[in-house]
């Protein structure tokens, strides 16, 4: 059926589940699974010609330490349930370019997400970035609600 799965994770508790679902759907496969996950690149911020001293170096290091949480909790994940798993960090202002980009950079057959991540308001029924995949891919795509 499915040989390479694409699970792209935020660290949040729903995308968590999502993981568990695409690393069980990968075991009884016999698939492989690729995690991701897309950091914004660092922007300055300003709020009324006020600056927020955020450094880039700062930004970058926080960027990177919730990235590796989130791709840490996959490949434990894959281990436990004997599944092979490679991460990517991407830094990309387009997250769902990121995914799909990444989906056929590594040839994956799958996609596994969540039905929505940390993106506000436009992500109260359907993560606006799932809708973006869902509506760009042309990759089959499992969202885990």
């Amino acid at each position: 059926m499915f040989k390479h799965i694409l699970i792209p994770s935020d660290g949040t508790d729903l995308s968590r589940k999502a993981v568990l679902y695409g690393v069980q759907l990968a075991k009884e496969c016999g698939a492989k699974v690729t995690a991701l996950t897309i950091s914004e690149p660092y922007r300055v911020a300003a709020m009324e010609a006020v600056f927020i001293p955020v450094g880039e170096d700062q930004f970058d290091e926080e960027s990177r330490r919730i990235a590796d949480k989130a791709l840490e909790q996959v490949s434990i994940a894959a281990e436990a349930a004997g599944v092979v798993c490679d991460t990517i960090r991407e830094v990309h202002d387009q997250p769902y370019r990121a995914i799909i980009d990444a989906a056929h950079a590594k040839s994956c057959d799958l996609i596994v997400m969540a039905s929505h991540g940390r993106r506000g308001v436009s992500a109260l029924i359907l993560g606006s970035e799932t809708v973006k995949v869902l509506t760009h891919s042309t990759i089959p795509v499992l969202v885990y609600r």
